[in-house]
């Protein structure tokens, strides 16, 4: 299966949560990777993608001669939305597709993670939030426990919803939990049925990421 990382902002937390799930469902005995397809910013090393080849390395022996380049196929150097990184060309999406094939047949799990948030153009045409249907995924979406955070969770949900798209969302508290359970958290609870905080209910959104998806 294939579960695609998203978070309602840049550094909200994308990698340290895809790097938490690989490390449990591997416990739980999943071969699993993680793919990259862009990332920007990038400064003779691929950061991100280094971190997710050096734990799938670890995890998975069928990962031993994986490549960060494998990992990530896409690597612009302007700290931008890849559009603009990219100077408004088209993505090489064979270059992408390849690397896929080549991750996919490796794993049972597969976790795909984006770049910036949902919206954020690839090309003209085509967003990041594309990018979850083009690889038949389940989503995650990962959200932060500052004020604003209630907002920028519903818009999100509203984009992947209006998509009709599989969704499971959490909360990665990073700050101060007792602001966070007092500005934000009273909405959330009388909101949605089940509330996942990634520190507290990882094995709880593991399982129904794994079990409940289609």
């Amino acid at each position: 299966m294939n579960i695609f990382i998203t978070a309602t902002n840049t550094d909200i937390g994308k990698t340290y949560t895809t790097l938490k799930l690989l490390k449990l469902c591997a416990e739980k005995g999943f071969r699993v990777g993680a793919f990259k397809p862009i990332e920007t910013g990038v400064d003779k090393v691929a950061q991100d993608a280094k971190l997710l080849l050096n734990c799938c390395q670890e995890l998975n022996k069928e990962f031993r001669f994986v490549t960060i380049d494998d990992i990530c196929p896409i690597q612009l150097l302007l700290p931008a939305a890849p559009y603009i990184a990219n100077s408004g060309k088209k993505i090489d999406f064979k270059r992408v597709d390849d690397c896929y094939k080549k991750l996919k047949e490796k794993c049972d799990i597969l976790f795909i993670e984006g770049a910036g948030g949902l919206l954020v153009p690839v090309e003209e045409n085509f967003f990041i939030i594309d990018f979850i249907k083009y690889f038949d995924a389940v989503t995650l979406l990962v959200t932060h426990d500052e004020l604003g955070g209630i907002n920028d969770t519903l818009l999100s949900l509203e984009a992947l919803n209006s998509r009709e798209l599989k969704t499971f969302w959490c909360v990665n508290l990073r700050y101060n939990r007792e602001d966070f359970e007092k500005i934000t958290l009273p909405f959330y609870k009388a909101k949605f049925k089940k509330v996942f905080i990634l520190q507290d209910d990882l094995e709880k959104l593991t399982k129904e990421l794994i079990y409940l998806s289609p």
